[in-house]
């Protein structure tokens, strides 16, 4: 981006100037000291040289006043010209000051300019002697159309490189904002799945915990049990977390050695409810349809959202509450419904064993919108007419349908 901007710069540095100031000078009183070819003319002299640098050395100026440069120039032109001097000398000072302003102006503005210095030229030719004015006419018009069109060039030119910087800063912005929105986007998927994680297996744990308590001294055999669930849980909870920590550090040396666990996928909702069933809470799991391999990102949303929902009913309902997950297999969609019958929470029960969000709000249920919306899926949940909540999910499984899904949403 740096040297693109330098690319941009359409005045040169005044060092630059003031060098070509002198060169034009020193060319210039070169020239002059050969013997003009014409007749009519004579060489400089003391007069003639001071006459020559001051013709030049204004071109030292000629980036930050164009305009007024070749007004200047032409007008010690015409006076060197006037004083008997051979034209020619001192021609080229005016013609690279036609051509900035024409690089740096107007078209009318440059035209303008040029009748100065073809002015300049006419009356050179009006006081030649034996150049025909005619000669001098078509030199100050060829000179003048071919200083007139390189300056337009290097406008045009410049103007270009400028839009080319100004699309390059949007694109660089536009990568930046889209950087920022990839990095968002991330840390809520991110967040997501720790919710997922940490909500549906620390509300098992929460759950056996306040029952481990709540019979410890009146049924050891179930406290036994309710603290082997919770170890269970607890390893699987540790074997999720260290799965997401070896995916976040993919960019560490050692990282793309690692062996990653699988993601969980509807073929392991049996182990799911097992372990809701263990908490006390009633799971009844139905596949209907032909069982048949799903994409990645399908089965672990629908995975995501039957944990949330069981999550749901294991923190809000009582022990003796029933629920249904049925997973249905359609030729192209899969629909996921859980169900409960809406059995509040028991009194008796210990706090800990309901403590959770309401089925209503919460980050779990704005995730599972987030992750239906990802896969073009559609998710419904509100309590329902017979009693209780339910959760109903329905995900595309072929690449025409999500295109089809997404094109309807545009």
């Amino acid at each position: 981006m740096r040297n693109m901007r330098w690319a941009r710069v359409r005045l040169p540095p005044p060092a630059l100037d003031a060098a070509l100031a002198l060169a034009f000078a020193a060319v210039s009183l070169l020239l002059g000291q050969k013997p003009p070819p014409l007749a009519g003319w004579h060489g400089l002299n003391a007069y003639g040289d001071v006459l020559t640098l001051l013709v030049n050395l204004p071109i030292a100026a000629r980036s930050r006043a164009p305009v007024t440069v070749t007004v200047v120039v032409c007008g010690m032109w015409a006076v060197f010209v006037d004083a008997g001097y051979w034209p020619v000398v001192n021609c080229l000072a005016p013609l690279l000051a036609l051509y900035t302003v024409a690089s740096l102006r107007s078209l009318r503005v440059a035209v303008s300019c040029a009748l100065i210095m073809s002015s300049v030229w006419w009356y050179a030719g009006a006081t030649a002697r034996e150049t025909s004015m005619v000669t001098y006419v078509a030199q100050s018009i060829l000179f003048s159309a071919v200083m007139i069109r390189f300056g337009v060039a290097a406008r045009v030119s410049a103007k270009r490189a400028d839009q080319l910087a100004a699309m390059a800063e949007r694109l660089r912005a536009e990568q930046e904002d889209r950087a920022r929105r990839a990095v968002v986007e991330e840390q809520g998927r991110i967040a997501r799945e720790l919710h997922d994680v940490v909500a549906h297996h620390m509300s098992v744990i929460s759950v056996q915990a306040g029952m481990a308590g709540y019979v410890f001294t009146s049924d050891p055999a179930t406290a036994r049990s309710a603290l082997r669930t919770i170890s269970a849980t607890t390893r699987e909870a540790l074997q999720e977390m260290r799965r997401m920590l070896k995916v976040l550090r993919a960019d560490e040396p050692d990282g793309g050695s690692a062996s990653y666990d699988p993601m969980p996928s509807v073929a392991a909702l049996g182990e799911m409810v097992e372990r809701i069933r263990s908490a006390g809470v009633d799971v009844d799991l139905r596949i209907t349809g032909e069982p048949r391999p799903l994409a990645p990102g399908v089965g672990l949303c629908a995975y995501r959202v039957v944990q949330e929902a069981l999550t749901n009913v294991l923190k809000h309902t009582s022990p003796a509450a029933r629920a249904t997950v049925l997973v249905d297999y359609l030729p192209h969609h899969l629909a996921v419904s859980v169900t409960d019958d809406g059995s509040p929470p028991d009194p008796a029960t210990p706090a800990g064993a309901t403590a959770g969000i309401q089925p209503t709000g919460g980050h779990g249920l704005i995730g599972m919108r987030e992750r239906a919306r990802l896969y073009g899926g559609t998710v419904t949940i509100g309590p329902r007419a017979e009693g209780g909540f339910g959760v109903h999910l329905t995900l595309p499984t072929s690449a025409r349908e999500v295109r089809d899904v997404q094109r309807r949403e545009d």
